[in-house]
């Protein structure tokens, strides 16, 4: 759902009951372009496992060895 700055500010109230009934989001514009967005919070608890999948970016090659040669008995 979309709804102007103005209109929003008139009616917050009616919009955050209607947010929390339909879980659905809703777009608020200033001048026609959207400028926040209001979302219902979710009632379930974030899953431990999996929590971090997709933060993490693997930018070279993590399987060939390295070419600097070291000693793990020495550090």
């Amino acid at each position: 759902m979309i709804v102007a700055a103005g209109k929003f500010k008139s009616h917050c109230l009616r919009y955050i009951d209607e947010i929390n009934e339909t879980h659905e989001e809703l777009i608020i514009t200033k001048r026609g372009i959207p400028t926040a967005k209001l979302v219902p919070v979710s009632q379930k608890p974030a899953e431990l496992f999996g929590m971090m999948k997709g933060t993490a970016e693997i930018t070279g090659d993590i399987i060939s060895p390295v070419a600097e040669a070291w000693d793990a008995a020495h550090e």
